[in-house]
């Protein structure tokens, strides 16, 4: 299943112990990253576009190759099924920057179609992990947001009570991000992780 994005308005991150939470599952699925990859050699393997997403419940390796951009990696226990959205950063520079009203409206409107997708109409919030890996450019003399993308989706997903752990990497390199929806399993992938691209499925947008 993929979808289109657009995006959606800022709001302060609220709840500081979900977050906290998020980060401790997000330290502990880093921690199982050389088992993740082992597992995952014999997996299909479906490149997820930006400003797609694609959700699944069968094993399976989603990949997203982030520049500029983050992935959102959702999984909801109960149900056993995961998704990953892959958005780019606004004004196409390649660092994070402050979510306008214009953007506000079309990012809200595919982050919770991503959400629908993977949650169904009713979910437990203490079911659902969710991860923000994002790759932005080094900083400038220009200064940082005081709302970035990734604050505007952490603070969503907070609002439902879900906590949200994040890591962002600062480098002109692309990252590449994998997730296995059906155990909820992400992490950064090295060059050995992988077939070559050329064989991976892409996501249709």
């Amino acid at each position: 299943m993929t979808g289109k994005h657009e995006l959606m308005t800022p709001g302060p991150v609220q709840n500081r112990d979900l977050l906290g939470r998020g980060n401790l599952r997000l330290s502990a699925a880093f921690a199982e990253s050389v088992e993740g990859s082992a597992l995952a050699t014999d997996l299909t393997e479906v490149m997820v576009a930006p400003d797609t997403y694609h959700v699944s419940p069968e094993p399976m390796l989603m990949i997203a190759d982030l520049h500029g951009a983050l992935a959102l990696c959702l999984h909801d226990e109960g149900r056993a099924v995961g998704g990953l959205l892959h958005l780019r950063f606004m004004g196409g520079t390649g660092r994070p920057s402050d979510v306008t009203d214009n953007t506000l409206s079309s990012v809200l409107v595919v982050l919770d179609r991503f959400k629908r997708a993977v949650l169904g109409n009713a979910t437990r919030a203490d079911e659902i992990q969710a991860r923000i890996i994002a790759h932005a450019l080094p900083p400038t003399d220009a200064g940082e947001p005081s709302a970035s993308l990734v604050d505007l989706i952490q603070a969503d997903l907070a609002d439902g009570k879900i906590a949200c752990g994040t890591q962002t990497t600062r480098r002109t390199q692309a990252l590449r991000v994998c997730f296995q929806p059906f155990e909820g399993r992400v992490w950064i992938c090295g060059p050995k992780d992988l077939r070559p691209t050329s064989r991976a499925r892409l996501s249709a947008g």
